[in-house]
């Protein structure tokens, strides 16, 4: 038996597209709730979850299903056109697959943004919307980077870094260049860690010397996807503040978990966001940075159970 579940899972993990495989792998019964994770990048895949946290919310009563978007992680498209439409028709693809109707939404963050404009074009699709750490307006979020990044350089008297702020605050601001640099910036400052992680995330963290798809994956990155979305989408600039006051109009319903110490978000943008989508419907997570689904992994399936109901 448990090699016929073995098997079945194998043969779930790939969906021919296109004359393209996209990967996909399923957690659960499928005659569970339906969640589908929508990773982040672009140009990042879906492992972290994957690895982490889906069996887990399958152990909860959840069908859980991963994909990696065409063109990222492993589902290798080397025509790949990355703009927004070809991602939804995957996703919609994948709904044919598994004879999908209604399905919850985890969108981590720049797939928030993915699972957001998707909601808005495929609404009776669309069960709610969690939104996990994830990007409302990349702009904002590119002044939180830069603000919090030249105060630690100030504090540490890093010329050579205050230097490079410098240069980041005379450039075009839509450009790729410009995000991808502040990015690193978050990265070399530890905005996506937290300082305090509980013994659960630290046990889970210390998996990714072990698990070899973690050890592989989990900094590998596919820097043609970030070039095309922002050549097709302009996503480095795209806000989707207006689209989700709109689909709360339209009654659909948005959830929200953000970590605290997620150095990507100001208090500020965290605020907005909870007055958008209501005060019960957001989560704001102490001891927890950018992989909610891993910092606070108990209370982020206890969320999703309570948002699901």
């Amino acid at each position: 038996m448990k090699q016929a579940i073995l098997l079945f899972t194998f043969l779930l993990s790939t969906i021919l597209v296109d004359g393209q495989t996209i990967y996909t792998k399923t957690f659960g019964d499928k005659n569970n709730k339906p969640i589908i994770f929508l990773h982040g990048g672009p140009g990042y895949n879906s492992v972290t979850f994957e690895e982490t946290t889906a069996q887990k919310l399958a152990d909860k009563n959840f069908f859980v299903i991963v994909y990696d978007r065409r063109g990222e992680g492993r589902s290798i498209d080397p025509n790949a056109k990355f703009n927004f439409q070809e991602a939804f028709d995957d996703l919609n693809d994948i709904y044919k697959k598994f004879q999908l109707k209604k399905v919850t939404l985890i969108g981590h963050s720049f797939g928030g943004e993915i699972a957001t404009l998707y909601a808005e074009k495929y609404p009776k699709n669309i069960k709610n919307i969690i939104l996990v750490s994830s990007l409302i307006s990349p702009q904002e979020t590119f002044k939180t980077i830069l603000t919090s990044s030249k105060a630690i350089y100030q504090i540490k008297k890093d010329s050579v870094n205050l230097k490079y702020i410098s240069m980041l605050e005379n450039m075009d601001t839509s450009s790729i260049e410009y995000s991808g640099y502040l990015f690193m910036h978050a990265m070399q400052n530890g905005f996506y860690s937290t300082k305090n992680p509980n013994d659960l995330a630290k046990t889970i963290y210390s998996t990714f010397k072990t698990n070899s798809l973690l050890s592989k994956y989990t900094s590998q990155m596919n820097y043609k996807a970030p070039q095309g979305f922002w050549k097709n989408e302009n996503y480095t600039t795209l806000d989707i503040t207006e689209k989700i006051k709109k689909l709360k109009t339209r009654k659909l319903e948005l959830f929200a978990l953000y970590g605290k110490e997620d150095g990507l978000f100001s208090v500020n943008q965290v605020s907005k966001l909870q007055i958008i989508i209501g005060k019960d419907n957001l989560k704001y997570l102490d001891n927890c940075s950018h992989n909610v689904f891993i910092d606070q992994q108990t209370e982020f399936i206890d969320k999703i159970i309570e948002w699901t109901k």
